[in-house]
């Protein structure tokens, strides 16, 4: 992962799992997700990680027409990879998943690699007060929620989306997945460069701890070799300091509101830019660089913004 010294922010700059009650930054109509990745990509990140949602209730939407207003404006003003989720959200059938890539055909798609407890409850003990009744629920559901993404699930999405030339962000939050993710390049169904994003802290998952860290990436590097690219993503206040560790071990970083409220103990995030400039501070203290949209394309071998279908 060293060899090109220039590490890819990804910002993911809504998501599904935090409610608009938890934020008033958090990015919740068509605008404001366009804005927020617009300016992610201004302050550094090369590429941005999109989820769309109801404008009216903050509640997640994964049909093509809550994403096509958003996607438009920035292919206008951006060239930033776009890279649109797979995952949706935990409680969504794969068939529903999968439809914003199939229709518009980003450079990236992202891809859970195995089905997983998802144990979002816990945010009730910080949170109280809901604007919207589906916000509290969907938490307490968490407690007997599955996020199923099984072989057969995995398959079909890499079956239906690779012939249109996505690439995928493998997201593996512990290490099972990697040994998925390994079952499914033994089997000629994905091909290097594989983009690793290992994923720490969700419950249900791996933990944040640096030992965890580094056991995930010894077992890339025993399973991939020099086949992939490492990411990490570290939920919550996890966030930077786990992109810390991973930019001085060589790795690319993930930072966005999806993933993290926050800008430091008790402070919320006022952007998804401010995420991304915090870890840009962060990899170039190290004397290293970030990558452009451009070099993050031919690190991952994407096939350009050109061939897209929005």
């Amino acid at each position: 992962m060293a060899k090109n010294r220039k590490i890819v922010i990804t910002c993911a700059v809504t998501g599904a799992i935090h409610t608009p009650s938890m934020s008033p930054h958090l990015p919740v109509t068509a605008e404001e997700i366009a804005e927020a990745a617009i300016g992610a990509a201004e302050a550094g990140a090369a590429i941005v990680h999109l989820h769309a949602r109801d404008p009216e209730t903050g509640k997640p939407d994964q049909t093509p027409q809550a994403f096509e207003p958003f996607l438009k404006v920035i292919k206008q003003r951006s060239d930033c990879v776009v890279n649109l989720t797979t995952g949706g959200a935990p409680w969504m059938r794969v068939e529903e998943r999968i439809l914003p890539a199939q229709t518009f055909k980003p450079e990236v798609a992202s891809l859970n690699m195995g089905s997983m407890n998802f144990g979002l409850f816990p945010m009730l003990n910080r949170f109280k007060e809901f604007k919207h009744a589906w916000e509290p629920e969907a938490l307490e559901a968490s407690r007997d929620l599955v996020f199923r993404n099984s072989f057969k699930d995995i398959e079909f999405v890499l079956r239906t989306l690779s012939d249109d030339g996505i690439r995928f962000e493998f997201e593996c939050y512990d290490t099972a997945h990697l040994y998925n993710l390994h079952h499914f390049l033994e089997r000629g169904l994905v091909k290097p460069p594989l983009f690793v994003q290992t994923v720490f802290g969700i419950l249900g998952g791996i933990g944040p701890h640096p030992e965890d860290v580094a056991h995930m990436k010894r077992t890339a590097d025993r399973l991939f070799g020099d086949q992939y690219e490492w990411s990490v993503l570290g939920a919550g206040r996890n966030q930077l300091p786990i992109a810390a560790m991973a930019a001085a071990m060589g790795g690319n970083v993930r930072v966005g509101l999806e993933d993290s409220l926050w800008a430091g103990p008790g402070k919320l995030a006022e952007s998804n830019a401010q995420q991304v400039r915090l870890a840009r501070q962060i990899i170039e203290g190290l004397g290293l660089e970030i990558a452009s949209p451009d070099e993050a394309r031919a690190i991952l071998e994407l096939k350009g913004g050109d061939r897209v279908s929005f």
